[in-house]
């Protein structure tokens, strides 16, 4: 029988917006788990894929077999429950993104839309399965997620003159209209009325012709470089004007007269600190823009893209697909909790170490983050019904499963087997600004007695 520790051999994408050379973690993290692979100085590295998709599989560092044959060879690796549930694949893929300039403004598909979609053009859809996901910053990270607030899209439409004119006089005035009064209304009717108002108001903006765009964005351009502070009527309740006008300027660097440049008035401008995380459902819009982030989510690779991207385009897709629901971004920040299931030792409480869960409201996956600070700290996790891939991001030390102990170091990758006890051993003092030693990410799925007899 497969012993249910095994160190993983994960692949790295290079993609155009990934961060270059050593300064990617996804490089790094590569870099210490397979052997035939070098950081090229000049290259972009994007994202390292632990998992079972097809894409990009993690393979048994040792025997080099894929870790999808070695689930399925042994069911009881997932567990009965989730390998019946999930096709004896790992329900989640796990990721470290490095992101060095913006992503594509993109939304993943449901899982009906999926299917759509792959049976229609398999080769820009490559998944029939959904996307939810999950973001927690490893640096500091900032984006562009979800609808902002009405009154705020309504404030960049009155005090950005090129946004006005990007949008008509017609399309503006009708959704200011449309919404007045009820842009903090919580009835159904008006919660319709206003999302199909914001569907075709973006779907105006996403349509734009390039000579509108051109002219509009040579002004956004000159107010931004100009106006400083002052710009967007003081930059609104979310975000300063400097923030905003320093925004612009920098995404049209990377994307010089994008439409991008204007969807960020309509959507959430998002930071985060060290440890901080949100939770974007399928259907959800979003463009990440910089920082190294753990991201764990649904297993597919389905991306419907419309902007600061060179690669396929799909408009209508995506301004039909969206939710267009719109709320401050405190709605889609994730609040870690304690986790339960774990014993610390006496050491591991003396030095400040947490072990905290992210669980978002679906069944394929949550994530623990431990930070163990004081040297032979450890941290015991009690045996669940699913798998579980960790990754460390820090320090080093050791983990271990009966009486396998595998060292593990920054950038190393391991699967847990369902019912596997797993213990984490510190092998460093507290470091740095933080005062954490060793800190690893535990992504696992599994399937409550409820649900297993849905």
């Amino acid at each position: 029988m497969q012993v249910p520790l095994i160190r993983l051999q994960c692949g790295v994408n290079s993609y155009d917006w990934g961060k270059i050379g050593k300064t990617s973690a996804a490089a790094k993290f590569a870099a210490a788990t397979a052997s035939d692979f070098s950081i090229q100085e000049e290259k972009p590295y994007a994202e390292l894929w632990m998992g079972t998709h097809p894409s990009l599989p993690s393979k048994d560092l040792e025997t080099q077999r894929t870790l999808l044959d070695l689930v399925q060879d042994n069911q009881a690796l997932l567990s009965k429950d989730v390998a019946e549930r999930y096709e004896n694949k790992l329900p989640f893929l796990f990721k470290v993104l490095s992101i060095g300039k913006a992503l594509s403004i993109q939304a993943h598909p449901n899982k009906k839309l999926a299917e759509q979609l792959h049976a229609k053009d398999p080769k820009n859809y490559p998944d029939d399965n959904h996307k939810p996901e999950m973001t927690i910053a490893v640096t500091p990270f900032d984006g562009l997620c979800g609808f902002r607030p009405l009154a705020e899209i309504s404030h960049f439409l009155q005090t950005i003159p090129s946004l006005r004119t990007l949008v008509g006089e017609e399309a503006a005035t009708t959704f200011e209209a449309a919404i007045k009064g009820k842009e903090t209304s919580s009835t159904p009717e008006d919660i319709t009325a206003n999302k199909k108002a914001l569907q075709k108001i973006f779907t105006t903006v996403m349509n734009t012709p390039a000579p509108a765009l051109e002219s509009a964005t040579t002004a956004l351009l000159d107010a931004a470089q100009t106006e400083g502070p002052a710009f967007a009527g003081n930059g609104g309740p979310s975000n300063t004007g400097q923030q905003l006008a320093d925004l612009v300027v920098r995404l049209n660097t990377q994307f010089p007269r994008d439409i991008g440049l204007f969807v960020q008035f309509f959507l959430n401008y998002v930071t985060l600190t060290v440890g901080e995380a949100m939770f974007l459902k399928a259907d959800d819009i979003h463009a990440y823009l910089s920082g190294d982030i753990i991201e764990c989510m649904a297993s597919s690779d389905n991306v419907v893209r419309a902007g600061f991207t060179p690669k396929y385009k799909d408009v209508d897709t995506l301004t039909s697909m969206l939710t267009y629901s719109y709320a401050p971004i405190s709605e889609q920040k994730m609040a870690p909790t304690d986790y339960p299931y774990v014993r610390l030792d006496a050491a591991a409480y003396s030095s400040n170490s947490q072990v905290l869960l992210y669980d978002p409201p679906i069944p394929e996956f949550a994530v623990v983050r431990t930070s163990l600070n004081k040297r032979g700290a450890k941290a015991t996790f009690d045996a669940i019904e699913g798998p579980s891939i960790v990754l460390c991001t820090r320090g080093s030390g050791y983990v271990s499963v009966g009486e396998k102990r595998e060292k593990c170091e920054e950038g190393y990758v391991f699967f847990v087997g369902a019912t596997a006890t797993v213990v984490f051993e510190s092998g460093v003092e507290g470091e740095g600004d933080e005062g954490e030693g060793f800190v690893l990410f535990k992504a696992f799925c599994e399937i409550d007695e409820g649900e297993a007899k849905l």
